[in-house]
């Protein structure tokens, strides 16, 4: 990948105005976005409601397709796409979780799942779509089995971390999940067997050269043998487990940290995301969104990252949500605290 080379611009595609408060988090759908199948993304925020948005094949254009409210009586926080794109969660404020199905272009809300103390602020599906993780304020982590009949059953509740649980995100291939907190640590759970109740196998804390305030977010390269970490501690770390060794049944392989990349940002970092080329992008409280890849170099001490380009003011807020399209183009999406998504494209200069 020779983007260090080149001469790269963050080239803003559309900015989409719609949500009347702030906006949380995004999704993109990731059955779309390939040659016949027009780029969706979900929206949430504030003020209670989800937007999808799709992009026209013939303009490019992106339009607001869908808004789904009257579900939530508080902030929707979070959205996820099931693997097949037929389903959205979307977990809120008010303590639940609701399901959506897109049925025929309409969505209907299909299921509402229960049991969280306070707000929700977080939700992840596994790989195969069997599995759903919820977390929120109440500390805990949620594991959800998908049954038959759009029905959703708790089968364990995961208690471990002493605060407010900020993301659960499942690995991109494996059934492991890993949480992260206002308790400073990300935590990794798994289960023996398929049937095996799930622990915590392993804390990133700052004893492990972890963070030491909030880690906000966390994302999974292509192959998902590297881990992003970004905190209020204004760094991001970067960590690295021997996954062959875990697809081939061999137990569980810790993961290590290979870098902090720090004196970046100076404000906390609330999302990080990493593209299938193995671009990370983050976006924070000083209204920025950087990217950055590893370093042809690297060093004696391992791998490196280095700074590819910083959008200033890419909102006039916070940037609460970054998020790479899973289709071929270099898109990226933002969301914000100014109310606004933009479209971005990382183009090459001529």
């Amino acid at each position: 990948m020779e983007l260090l080379n080149g001469n790269l611009e963050l080239k803003e595609i559309q900015q989409l105005q719609g949500h009347t408060d702030r906006v949380w988090s995004l999704a993109w759908n990731p059955a779309t976005a390939s040659a016949d199948v027009p780029a969706v993304f979900a929206s949430c925020s504030g003020d209670k409601t989800v937007r999808i948005w799709e992009q026209s094949l013939s303009t490019r254009s992106w339009d607001c397709k869908a808004v789904l409210e009257e579900t939530h009586t508080r902030t929707v926080r979070s959205c996820a796409w099931s693997p097949s794109g037929k389903l959205l969660a979307i977990a809120s404020f008010d303590s639940t979780t609701a399901i959506w199905e897109n049925v025929g272009g309409d969505f209907e809300c299909v299921s509402t799942l229960e049991g969280h103390e306070n707000e929700v602020k977080s939700v992840s599906w596994n790989a195969s779509g069997s599995l759903l993780a919820t977390c929120g304020r109440d500390k805990t982590v949620w594991i959800w089995e998908v049954m038959p009949g759009n029905e959703f059953e708790c089968i364990q509740v995961l208690q471990g971390h002493t605060q407010d649980v900020k993301m659960v995100q499942w690995h991109p291939t494996m059934d492991i999940l890993f949480s992260c907190s206002y308790d400073n640590t990300v935590k990794v759970w798994w289960s023996e067997d398929a049937d095996g109740d799930w622990s915590c196998v392993q804390t990133l804390g700052e004893t492990s050269n972890g963070h030491s305030s909030t880690v906000w977010s966390l994302a999974f390269n292509a192959k998902g043998d590297k881990l992003v970490t970004s905190s209020d501690d204004l760094t991001l770390k970067i960590w690295e487990a021997d996954i062959i060794r875990m697809q081939s049944g061999d137990g569980y392989a810790p993961w290590n940290h290979l870098c902090t990349l720090s004196g970046y940002h100076d404000r906390t970092i609330f999302s990080v995301h990493w593209s299938r080329e193995g671009i990370i992008a983050s976006g924070a409280a000083d209204d920025v969104v950087r990217l950055f890849v590893e370093s042809k170099e690297g060093s004696m001490n391992g791998p490196s990252y280095q700074l590819l380009l910083k959008k200033e003011k890419a909102h006039d807020m916070d940037v609460n949500s970054v998020q790479w399209c899973p289709g071929e183009k270099r898109l990226l999406a933002s969301a914000s605290d100014d109310g606004t998504i933009k479209i971005w494209e990382l183009q090459t200069l001529p």
